[in-house]
């Protein structure tokens, strides 16, 4: 029997009123009833499409280990992997990365949110940021975004990116990082960061280093700097070439000041090789008076001349 017809002849069996509160039951019956159909057919056409590392195969690990870098890396299965990084520098620093399998088209939004996990019902997610997907390159975020999903994460949370299928604008698309085995390799990460040198190649890639008067011997000051040069080059194997030029002051003979020149130049190399830096990744040359960058008719103006100019090249 149809929904129509039973709906007639129930009218004609009952009372006025009878029939008004069935015909109305009835009305609501049929609209749950569309609804129903309305949102099943929708999910017939759109879903969404969830990545994330389960229990039995979540993997985190310390992928960088150094005192230059620190990274932090997780796998998601069938899509990519998030890394997060920090670097040696002067100020404590961190990146996140979403390297994605298949990169999108064009530009996308995705929304990250930390949501709770299964196992704690009841404790609502919160909106972290949101992150730029491009398409050319691994989309990132930056250091406050990282460490609060770091943050999150160890309280038992899971940061989650939210973005449209590029390939259909029905789709969504959800990926989780999983707290499964993090803490652990969380702590190797913040020991290793804890240890990063306290700055980059950047600050020494080109260092000039200053000499006491008529002396091989340096100033407090650029002896420090060498140090830090020398500690540089035993943990960087990418470094292609080391460019070290010596120059002296005036003061004395030219044929003199050359020599001495090519004695500091030579002291730098030796000192390099000593600590363990190839040989042939080192050029030394000493300059003697030539390219002066101060006057040589001051005692300040001398000093500046008496130095040694090092280059650091990286592949």
């Amino acid at each position: 029997m149809s929904l129509t017809n039973y709906i007639t002849d129930t009218m004609k069996i009952h009372s006025p009123n009878a029939r008004k509160w069935l015909f109305r039951q009835s009305f609501f019956v049929a609209v749950v009833i569309s609804l129903f159909f309305s949102i099943f057919l929708t999910q017939a056409h759109a879903g969404i499409r969830q990545y994330s590392a389960q229990l039995a195969n979540s993997q985190w690990q310390l992928a960088d280990d150094s005192r230059l870098q620190c990274t932090l890396a997780h796998q998601i299965p069938h899509y990519g992997q998030a890394r997060f990084s920090a670097k040696a520098s002067r100020k404590l620093n961190m990146e996140f990365e979403l390297d994605m399998m298949l990169l999108p088209d064009n530009y996308s939004l995705a929304q990250v949110r930390s949501e709770s996990p299964n196992w704690r019902p009841g404790n609502n997610g919160r909106v972290l940021a949101d992150m730029k997907l491009y398409k050319h390159f691994t989309s990132s975020l930056p250091k406050k975004v990282a460490w609060t999903m770091l943050s999150e994460l160890e309280q038992g949370m899971n940061p989650t990116f939210y973005y449209n299928d590029w390939y259909s604008e029905q789709d969504k698309i959800s990926v989780g990082l999983s707290t499964a085995r993090f803490k652990s390799a969380y702590r190797n990460f913040v020991t290793c960061v804890s240890n990063l040198l306290n700055y980059s190649f950047d600050d020494i890639a080109y260092t000039v280093l200053n000499y006491q008067l008529n002396s091989d011997k340096f100033t407090k000051a650029s002896q420090r700097r060498i140090d830090m040069i020398r500690e540089y080059l035993t943990l960087d194997p990418n470094l292609d070439l080391v460019l070290v030029d010596a120059y002296s002051d005036s003061y004395g003979g030219r044929w003199s000041n050359l020599k001495l020149s090519e004695r500091r130049a030579d002291k730098i190399r030796n000192y390099f090789v000593k600590n363990g830096i190839d040989a042939n990744r080192i050029e030394a040359n000493g300059y003697g008076e030539k390219r002066h960058i101060a006057s040589n008719d001051t005692t300040l103006g001398r000093g500046k001349n008496r130095r040694v100019v090092i280059q650091l090249q990286k592949m």
